[in-house]
């Protein structure tokens, strides 16, 4: 694949000294085929590159969150080293079938093993960071020399000009890359997933780019250069036969790495990876979800942040309850507990998290077995684009934002301006939004800026905070401490805001089932929050998002 920021110097093929004219290379098929052949390595080899590259941006996501950030690095780090590969390559032009060969066998090597590496780094050294700098960079390194070594072999098959040879390069490599970027997402992630897919693509790019130079190009090799690009193509194939064969077993090995022993669902889904911990049987206060590899519940001390998060909305007209995001069931098991309330529409991206909430049997328990309540329905969605349809124009008196922590990543739309404003448009008169909006305490910027986005949409918002105990976990339902050892202070933020005027911050201390919540503790914590107000903090917007 080829650098697409900066157009490259064509590479000629080198003349002969004494100025002589060098003949076309002598091929087993006519030129024209021959030229045909290298354009479609061409196109191949950019598909597996651009594979690679949405693997590394995808794990980087995963592993490290902020996707943002990890697409800056990865495509910064990678248009960097393509420059420096294209450089490199010209050492190589009097060799080029060979330097072309090899670095296709590397590039297959290291690209097909850089996801099994990248978990592996995640899973035992608890950071993947400079792994995920170093596999961009050496990938890098080989995409960049390419296309120089390419320019060379078409050049060699028969002379043309310079402008015609970069544009027939240019359009296979082109298609080649938009062919790999639509096999990654609907095909190989989905089938194949991260590991197996990374692999097979590694052995496509190893089978066409020395396939390509041992038939077409065998002439131009020695018979020492030969066997060693067979030998060398041949320990690849193995090596990713092997690593394949062997993916199962290191993903349930790495998997206890980093959640522990008990894993009893691991599944890929079309948004997350979901892993579920903890016996199949016994007290669901054991359990543990997470999702892409962050702590989403924990069944030890749930409870505290989703009564904070629901019963303080319900203190009014609730006969309409609108959950944005908790496919998990556990904010719909707060709101359930009233038997006034009419209706409550969850709406969940995810379905996998939703058919896991009603199936699994601690899972569902712990969420009160919600899905069965037939006042639930649930819609699968994107949560702005449902509250931009037709759909939501039906009045709601309480909506609960039970939604991921805000930061630069995909659910910054969801704390935006534009988002909020859809969500009071959604609310009836009187009506309030309970919005989770990270740690108050070790993320003040984000909690605040939160708020002020609620204010700037028109609402009047009563900040505030819970908290809790739990042994091993750090920083909220959304992230995990690995190695963290006994009780860790639990940070809770949230807002409560009304449409028409500030809400009163109150429980019914009559609701059912009700152990960590008063109306003290809720004003204490609201009054605490409001000492802390930071002076100037800006809105979030789509066009300008604020978090860090």
């Amino acid at each position: 694949m080829i650098d697409r920021s900066v157009p490259r110097r064509v590479l000629p093929a080198p003349e002969p000294r004494g100025g002589a004219t060098r003949p076309a290379a002598a091929l087993p098929v006519r030129p024209r085929t021959g030229r045909l052949l290298v354009l479609a390595t061409v196109f191949v080899c950019a598909a597996c590159g651009l594979v690679y590259e949405l693997e590394l941006l995808a794990l980087g996501s995963y592993l490290i969150g902020d996707s943002v950030t990890q697409a800056s690095v990865v495509l910064s780090v990678m248009v960097f080293a393509m420059g420096v590969g294209s450089l490199l390559a010209k050492q190589l032009r009097t060799r080029p079938a060979f330097g072309f060969a090899a670095i296709e066998a590397g590039l297959a090597l290291v690209g097909g093993l850089s996801a099994m590496a990248l978990y592996a780094s995640f899973a035992w050294l608890g950071e993947s960071r400079p792994a995920l700098v170093a596999f961009s960079f050496v990938i890098g390194v080989l995409i960049g020399a390419e296309i120089p070594l390419l320019m060379v072999l078409i050049q060699r098959i028969r002379r043309q000009d310079a402008g015609g040879a970069v544009a027939d390069l240019f359009a296979a490599d082109y298609v080649g890359a938009l062919v790999g970027g639509l096999a990654f997402p609907f095909l190989l992630l989905p089938v194949l997933g991260q590991l197996t897919g990374a692999m097979l693509t590694g052995t496509v790019n190893a089978v066409v780019g020395g396939g390509l130079v041992l038939w077409l190009f065998r002439r131009d090799l020695g018979r020492r250069g030969r066997w060693v690009l067979i030998a060398s193509n041949l320990t690849v194939l193995a090596l990713l036969a092997c690593a394949t064969a062997l993916a199962a077993d290191f993903e349930r090995v790495a998997r206890r790495a980093v959640y522990g022993a008990e894993v009893r669902v691991a599944r890929q889904t079309g948004v997350q990876e979901l892993v579920l911990t903890g016996p199949s049987s016994g007290s669901p206060r054991s359990l543990d979800l997470f999702l892409d590899g962050r702590l989403r519940v924990s069944g030890y001390d749930e409870y505290r942040f989703h009564e904070a998060l629901v019963h303080p909305a319900m203190t009014g007209p609730h006969r309409r309850v609108l959950v944005l995001g908790g496919g998990d069931g556990l904010a719909a098991r707060e709101v359930l507990r009233y038997p006034d309330v009419a209706s409550v529409t969850v709406v969940e991206l995810d379905p996998g998290v939703v058919r896991l909430a009603r199936t699994d049997p601690m899972l569902s328990a712990l969420n009160g077995r919600a899905y069965e309540d037939p006042r639930l329905g649930v819609v699968t969605e994107d949560a702005f684009g449902w509250l931009r349809g037709p759909a939501a124009r039906d009045r709601f008196d309480v909506i609960v934002s039970d939604l991921p922590d805000p930061g630069i990543t995909p659910s910054t739309k969801l704390y935006s301006q534009e988002f909020y404003g859809l969500a009071a448009r959604a609310l009836s008169p009187g009506g309030r939004i309970a919005v989770h909006a990270g740690p108050l305490a070790t993320r003040p910027h984000t909690y605040w800026t939160v708020e002020a986005t609620l204010r700037a949409a028109g609402l009047r918002t009563s900040p505030y905070s819970a908290g809790g105990r739990l042994s091993g976990f750090a920083a909220g339902p959304d992230r995990r401490s690995p190695g963290a050892t006994g009780a860790q202070p639990l940070d809770w933020g949230f807002v409560l805001a009304g449409r028409d005027r500030v809400p009163e911050l109150r429980v019914d201390h009559n609701t059912p089932g009700l152990r960590s919540l008063s109306t003290r503790s809720l004003q204490d914590a609201a009054r605490d929050a409001e000492r802390a107000r930071p002076a100037g903090v800006l809105p979030s917007t789509l066009p300008h998002p604020r978090y860090s």
